[in-house]
C-alpha cells in the first residue's frame, strides 16, 4: 500500500454522504461507467450506479466488488473500493484478471440513508425466481404489526417490544431471528419486504453483468460489502445458502478459517433466500465466489429500532420525510449502520485491505 492507512486512509475514502462519495469514485475510476436511477435523492439530484473496469476486456477471471446493496450500507462499501483503488492494486492484477467495481448500487437507498430500494424492498431479499412459489414466513406474519407498528409512541413501542418478548420467550432466539429477518413477502413497507417483482436496482445489476459480459468468466469472485451484524468493526467474512457447502469451501480455501455460513451455523446472519448470491449461483454455479464482508456496528436490537422507525416514517408518515423528525429518523440509521468513528472506520480500512489481497491471491489460483 503506499500510503497509511491511519493517517491519510480515513478522510481520502469516507464520506458524509452518496453525492461526496459518488465524487471522489469518480475522481478515482473517471472512466466509469453511469447506470441512472428513476429516483431522486433528497435534494431532487440525480442518483446514478456507477461502474469502473480495470483489466483485460476478455479476462477469465474476474474480481467483482460491490458496495450499497443495502444503501445506507454504502458508506463502508464505497471506502472499501476507494481504499482499493488508492492502494493501486487495479493496477497490479494477476494475468487474465480483471476488477468490474460497482459502486452504490442501491443508490436510492445510499443517498436517503435506507437499507432499502426506492420500492422498499430489501435487495438482499429480492433475488427470488418470481415465477416460483414464494417463500413463507409464518412467523412474519404473526409479528409483523409489532416490528412496525402504526403507534410508535412511548406507550405503542413498549406494547410491540413487550409482544416480541413474549414470541421469543415461547419460540426462542432462532425461531425469532428467522421471522423477523429472513425475508417476507406479504407485508410491503415491513421489514426484509423481498418484494412481488425485480426491482430497479436488480434489473439493472443484471443490465451490468450483460454489459460486461461477466456470464462468460471461467472465475468470477464477489465482494459484496455490508454493515450492521457481527462484533463492532469486525469484518466477518459471509457466504450465504444458495452457493451452499461447496460455496463456503470455495472462499474458505481463499480467505481461511474467518470464512463463515449459514449451511454450517457459523454464520452472524440467519438462512436467507433471495440474496445477491442466488443471482451469481443462477447464472455461474460452482464458477463463482460470493463472500459478503459484513462489518459489525451496534446491537442488533437497536437495528431492529432504527429499522422500525425508518419504515414507520415512509408508511406512516411520508409527508414528514424532509422534516426535523424524518431527518432524525434518517440520521439515526445512518449512524447505526455507519458509525462516525475514526476506531471503527480504521479497523474496516485494515480488514478490507487484507481480504483485497487476499481476493487478489485467490482469484489467481482459481482455476
Amino acid at each position: 500500500m503506499n500510503f497509511d492507512i491511519a493517517k491519510q486512509g480515513v478522510p481520502i475514502v469516507f464520506s458524509d454522504n452518496y453525492q461526496e462519495a459518488r465524487k471522489k469514485f469518480l475522481q478515482a475510476a473517471p472512466a466509469s461507467r453511469a447506470y441512472k436511477s428513476s429516483s431522486k435523492g433528497p435534494s431532487g439530484d440525480d442518483l446514478f450506479t456507477d461502474v469502473a473496469y480495470f483489466g483485460p476486456a476478455q479476462a477469465r477471471r474476474l474480481l467483482v466488488l460491490i458496495s450499497g446493496t443495502h444503501g445506507v450500507e454504502g458508506y463502508c462499501g464505497s471506502a472499501a473500493q476507494l481504499l482499493f483503488l488508492k492502494a493501486k492494486l487495479h493496477e497490479v492484477l494477476p494475468p487474465s484478471t480483471a476488477v468490474l467495481v460497482v459502486h452504490a448500487l442501491n443508490c436510492y437507498g445510499f443517498a436517503w440513508d435506507r437499507r432499502v430500494t426506492a420500492e422498499g424492498v430489501d435487495l438482499n431479499r429480492n433475488f427470488v425466481d418470481f415465477a416460483e412459489p414464494l417463500p413463507q414466513n409464518p412467523g412474519y406474519k404473526e409479528l409483523a404489526e409489532h416490528f412496525v407498528p402504526a403507534d410508535i409512541s412511548e406507550e405503542g413501542v413498549h406494547r410491540a417490544e413487550a409482544a416480541l418478548a413474549a414470541y421469543q420467550k415461547a419460540h426462542g432466539e432462532l425461531t425469532f431471528r428467522m421471522a423477523l429477518s429472513s425475508g417476507q413477502y406479504t407485508r410491503p413497507g415491513g421489514m426484509f419486504y423481498g418484494g412481488t417483482e425485480p426491482t430497479e436496482t436488480r434489473r439493472t445489476l443484471e443490465q451490468i453483468v450483460a454489459d460486461f459480459d461477466v456470464a462468460k468468466r471461467e472465475q468470477v469472485l464477489i465482494l459484496d460489502y455490508h454493515t450492521g451484524l457481527g462484533p463492532y468493526g469486525y469484518g466477518e467474512l459471509q457466504c450465504e445458502l444458495s452457493s451452499g457447502r461447496e460455496g463456503y469451501e470455495r472462499a474458505a480455501k481463499m480467505f481461511g478459517a474467518s470464512v463463515t455460513s449459514p449451511v454450517l451455523g457459523t454464520s452472524s446472519a440467519v438462512s436467507i433466500p433471495g440474496t445477491q448470491d442466488a443471482f451469481w449461483q443462477r447464472i455461474l454455479g460452482d464458477r463463482h465466489t460470493y463472500v459478503g464482508p459484513e462489518f459489525g456496528t451496534y446491537q442488533p436490537p437497536r437495528g431492529r429500532l432504527v429499522l422500525r422507525k425508518d419504515l414507520w416514517l415512509f408508511m406512516h408518515r411520508p409527508d414528514a420525510v424532509d422534516s426535523e423528525l424524518g431527518r432524525q429518523i434518517r440520521q439515526a440509521v445512518k449512524w447505526h449502520f455507519y458509525p462516525q468513528m475514526s476506531d471503527w472506520k480504521e479497523m474496516v480500512l485494515w480488514r478490507s485491505h487484507q481480504v483485497h489481497r487476499q481476493a487478489l491471491e485467490g482469484v489467481a489460483l482459481a482455476d
